[in-house]
C-alpha cells in the first residue's frame, strides 16, 4: 500500500507479508531490513505514514458512509442529466467513493480535458492503455464501452458543493465533446444488397459507434447494418452500444480490411 493514498507522504508505503510465507525482494538488497530492502529507512516518512493512517482509520467508517451517499447521488443523477449514458459496476459491492459511467459517442480523453478546464480532475477507464491504443482489460472483462468512460474518485473530505458543481457542468461538457466529433459524410454509407454498410476504416472509436447510431434508423426493423472498422476498441464498443440501445449484435464477419460488425435493428 502507498501512503499517499490515505493522506500520508509520497514515496513511502507498506508491505504486509503473512507469517510462514517465503519472501524474496525483487531488487538489490543488503543486510538492512533482514534483506528485504536496501539502504537506510526514511524514518520521518514512515512515522508520518503511520500517523496519517491511524487518523484516517479513526473516522473511516463515518467518512465511507458519507462518500457512498455522494457517489450514489452521482449514480442516480448522471443518467437523468446526460442522454445515452450507462452507469457501470455493481451498485453495492464497490468502494464507497468510486463511480464509473460510460458516455456514448464521446472520446474519453477529450472529455477528461474539457472537465479539467472546468476544474474537475477525473479519470478515463481506458487512459491506462491509451499510449498503446489497447482497450482496457478491465472494461473488456466488464463488457462495457472502452471509450467515453469516466471514473470519478471522491477523495476524503470532498465537499457536497463540489459534487453538485460537477453534476452542473457535466451535461454541457459531454454535449460539447459530442458536437466536436461531428456526423459521418453521406458518401461513407452505401447499400450492399439488403445490408447498410458503414465504412469506418481508419477511424478510432467512438467514431464507428457514432456512425452506426446515425444510420440505424435508415434500415427497417429487422434490417442489418454492417460496420467496417479496424480499431480494436470497436470489438467492445459496438456490442456495448447494442446492449445500451436495445439492438441485436449479430457478431463479427471477416472483411477485406479490418473487421465487419453486424447489427440487426430491433427497434
Amino acid at each position: 500500500a502507498s501512503a499517499h493514498k490515505w493522506g500520508g507522504p509520497s514515496g513511502v508505503g507498506l508491505l504486509v507479508v503473512r507469517k510462514g510465507v517465503r519472501f524474496a525482494a525483487q531488487g538489490p538488497v543488503d543486510e538492512r531490513e533482514s534483506g528485504r530492502a536496501p539502504g537506510f529507512e526514511n524514518i520521518p516518512a514512515i512515522v508520518a505514514a503511520v500517523a496519517s493512517l491511524r487518523a484516517v482509520r479513526a473516522e473511516a467508517a463515518e467518512e465511507a458512509l458519507r462518500l457512498r451517499e455522494l457517489a450514489d447521488r452521482i449514480r442516480a443523477r448522471v443518467p437523468r442529466l446526460v442522454p445515452d449514458v450507462e452507469v457501470v459496476g455493481d451498485p453495492v459491492r464497490r468502494l464507497p467513493g468510486i463511480v464509473t459511467f460510460s458516455c456514448l459517442y464521446v472520446d474519453g480523453e477529450a472529455l477528461l480535458h474539457e472537465l479539467d478546464r472546468e476544474g474537475f480532475s477525473v479519470s478515463s477507464g481506458s487512459s491506462c492503455t491509451s499510449s498503446t491504443l489497447t482497450p482496457s482489460h478491465v472494461l473488456r472483462a466488464m463488457g462495457v464501452l472502452s471509450e467515453g468512460n469516466v471514473r470519478v474518485s471522491l477523495p476524503v473530505g470532498v465537499a457536497e458543493e463540489e459534487v453538485e458543481g460537477f453534476l452542473a457542468v457535466l451535461p454541457r461538457t459531454v454535449a460539447a465533446v459530442r458536437e466536436k466529433l461531428g456526423a459521418p459524410a453521406a458518401s461513407e454509407v452505401v447499400r450492399e444488397e439488403d445490408v447498410l454498410v458503414v465504412d469506418s476504416l481508419g477511424k478510432r472509436c467512438p467514431i464507428p459507434v457514432i456512425e452506426l447510431a446515425k444510420v440505424i434508423g435508415d434500415v427497417p426493423v429487422g434490417g442489418l447494418v454492417r460496420v467496417l472498422s479496424d480499431d480494436e476498441a470497436a470489438r467492445l464498443d459496438i456490442p456495448a452500444w447494442c446492449e445500451m440501445r436495445n439492438q441485436e449484435y449479430m457478431g463479427e464477419e471477416p472483411a477485406e480490411k479490418g473487421t465487419a460488425y453486424v447489427i440487426r435493428r430491433v427497434s
